[in-house]
């Protein structure tokens, strides 16, 4: 009974490799018959060693034939993500008609700044039901938003919300869920932004807190409303803000500009030992191991391999030897992008099992080397977005202490005029007198109860001590 039963798990875990061998073997164009091999492979979910199958096709083929292709090219770009494809040259993406390959194609154009051939592009190229509608509706938006478009912005943003929402409820795997819940919520900051970037504060505001807590990309854009807070002149809201990064489960997160946004609130209040203190302990932290990662980045700067496998020796528990980089490396494995690619990465290497149950060794080797193709460059797209991460993590910091400068001058000839103006300095630092609020925040009072989330919205109530 054992016998059989492993008989017919053997048989389950097989596919048939006649149709594929044959194709492969037959007399004439090969590339033709890419789309049916491509078909079985995708049929038995085998999307990273398709890969190879389908870049050919679209370099080699005089016409991709929509009908056989496009469904099957979709499918796998939904697996294995569609970082392996953007790379393909402009020409080869124009060869279909695939809404896919057209989105594709419109966020290379965005790359190279060309705004009015992506809007070009996307205009009528995909259809409202298609599953990567959501997606260009975000492209799109963003394009109207760098054109100062901001009513278009804003009109496509909603869109984007609505068409992401309308998706949701059909999402039939985790991977597609999260990437709309993703679209969706990015382009609830997208409306935030362009508000914020037309200097309409109060709306900036209101749209931020539509934002879930439970958001993947909450914690980004915490510092986004402590800077329209600051605009606003409420630096007691902007310092509540920076405070939550505070809370334990957000310390993965690295900018440097919360360091420096809290240290101006403090100056622009006029509390300079806040202030100093402050850009000490940024100084303290950063400086040595700053000069550490600019060496570890020339040093291996044409090395994707290296940055491979620095952040996979981290995932595995084996840390590097400098603080600072451990601490980016941290910040990068809660990246929803990044999470994207290493989950591809690792769906990728459980295809080689199945090859390897493949009875005609030839075939086995060929679909194996196709495998190692497309992971190959999986580890140089994760190894590419690390050292991508680590240089403007390393951009960040060099403009934070260039701002951190600034600040220490400005607390200097603050105190010394202070002291010439023999100013006396409030012993009050603060009162619930000095909270500001809008219809959508609530002042919760704690009158012998507790605040059960630690993400709550934070507000200071310090009073300013400048005369």
């Amino acid at each position: 009974m054992k016998k059989i039963l492993l008989l017919i798990l053997l048989s389950l875990n097989s596919f048939s490799v006649d149709s594929i061998w044959t194709n492969l073997t037959a007399r004439g164009n090969h590339v033709d018959r890419y789309p049916a091999i491509i078909k079985e492979l995708v049929s038995q979910k085998l999307y990273h060693t398709s890969v190879p199958y389908i870049k050919e096709y679209l370099v080699s083929s005089s016409k991709v034939d929509r009908a056989r292709f496009d469904s099957l090219l979709e499918e796998v770009i939904s697996h294995v993500g569609d970082r392996q494809f953007v790379l393909l040259p402009e020409e080869y993406l124009e060869r279909s008609s695939s809404p896919t390959l057209k989105y594709l194609l419109a966020k290379k154009l965005l790359r190279k700044r060309k705004y009015d051939e992506v809007l070009k592009v996307l205009r009528g190229a995909i259809p409202g039901n298609h599953p990567v509608k959501p997606f260009a509706l975000q492209l799109e938006a963003m394009v109207f938003s760098l054109k100062e478009s901001g009513q278009s912005a804003i009109n496509t943003f909603d869109r984007c919300i609505s068409e992401s929402n309308s998706q949701l409820s059909s999402a039939d795997t985790i991977q597609k869920k999260r990437q709309l819940l993703i679209n969706r919520d990015t382009c609830i900051i997208g409306l935030a932004r362009t508000y914020y970037s037309v200097k309409q504060y109060d709306k900036a505001e209101l749209a931020y807190l539509d934002l879930d807590k439970k958001s993947y990309v909450w914690p980004e854009i915490l510092v986004e409303e402590a800077w329209n807070s600051f605009y606003k002149e409420d630096y007691n809201r902007t310092l509540g803000k920076l405070v939550t990064y505070n809370a334990p489960v957000l310390q993965y997160v690295f900018n440097p500009e919360i360091d420096v946004l809290t240290s101006m609130s403090y100056l622009k209040m006029c509390l300079y030992s806040d202030a100093t203190k402050v850009v000490e302990k940024f100084y303290t932290k950063y400086e040595n191991d700053t000069t550490k990662l600019d060496t570890l980045l020339a040093k291996n700067n044409k090395d994707l391999k290296f940055f491979f496998l620095l952040i996979n020796n981290y995932i595995q528990g084996r840390k590097f030897s400098v603080d600072l980089v451990n601490e980016l490396l941290a910040s990068t494995m809660k990246d929803p992008a990044f999470l994207n690619l290493i989950e591809s990465y690792s769906n990728g290497k459980n295809e080689l099992d199945q090859i390897k149950r493949v009875s005609n060794r030839r075939l086995s080797k060929v679909l194996a080397n196709n495998l190692k193709d497309s992971l190959v460059l999986q580890q140089r797209l994760i190894g590419s977005y690390v050292k991508k991460n680590l240089r403007i993590s390393l951009a960040q910091l060099k403009k934070a202490f260039m701002g951190m400068s600034c600040i220490k001058l400005e607390i200097l000839n603050k105190r010394k005029s202070l002291l010439y103006s023999n100013s006396e300095l409030s012993s009050v630092r603060g009162d619930v007198k000095y909270l500001k609020r809008n219809e959508k925040q609530y002042f919760w009072t704690f009158n012998g109860e507790f605040w059960a989330d630690e993400l709550g919205d934070y507000v200071f109530a310090l009073k300013s001590e400048c005369n």
